[in-house]
Formats: structure tokens, sequence, C-alpha cells
């Protein structure tokens, strides 16, 4: 079983900043393709960044030049550093990890909780 955990969120100001970071664990062999995505109510959940696990990234158009993200492989975490907030980037916060677990016969994804970042003076 494998189990992503995050943490981070919470409310800020706009024009400030918020490190989001999550954590995979469980029966792993190996952590492919991790990403971050969001969601907004009444919306559907888009693509923030993602990162493989040679380190490119892709960025949401939205984001570039504000958002960073990278990975750490010994810890099997994701970070997604988030700076010159905007209201707009309100929404609950979703990593995502391509993990192929012991046992199983391909990689899939799995996804975490959610943490909710909220951009508002």
């Amino acid at each position: 079983q494998v189990q992503l955990v995050e943490s981070g969120g919470g409310l800020v100001q706009p024009g400030g900043s918020l490190s989001l970071s999550c954590v995979a664990s469980g029966s792993i062999l190996s952590v492919n393709a991790l990403g971050w995505y969001r969601q907004c109510p009444g919306k559907q959940r888009e693509l923030v960044a993602d990162i493989t696990i040679d380190g490119s990234t892709n960025y949401a158009d939205s984001v570039k030049g504000r958002f960073t993200i990278s990975r750490d492989n010994a810890k099997n975490t994701v970070y997604l550093q988030m700076n010159s907030l905007k209201p707009e980037d309100t929404a609950v916060y979703y990593c995502r990890a391509d993990v192929f677990a012991k046992f199983a016969l391909t990689a899939k994804p799995y996804w975490g909780q959610g943490t909710q970042v909220t951009v508002s003076s």
C-alpha cells in the first residue's frame, strides 16, 4: 500500500509565498513522475506542475515564473515553492505520484488527500 501526505497549505496575503511538500511512503519500489494539481470549487482539477524522475519540469502557463517544483528522490518527496501568490491561486492542492509498488505489475498513480491554499487580504 502507498500513501501520499501533503503539508504546507494555509492562508497568505496576495504577493506572499507558501511552500508545499508531499511525501510518498509504503511499499514502494520506485517513484516515477511527481506532480501538483489544484482544484477550485465547481471546476475541474488542473495540472500546476510536474517533474520527471530525471528532473525535467513542466508548468501551467498561469504559474510559470512564480512556482517551482522540485523533488528529493532519496526521500520520495516532492515540493512546490509558490511565490507572488494571487487570489486566483486559491484552491485545494493535490500531489500525485506515479509509483511502482512492490508486487505490482505496473506503475500506477496515487493521490494525496489535498491541502487548502487560500490567497486573500
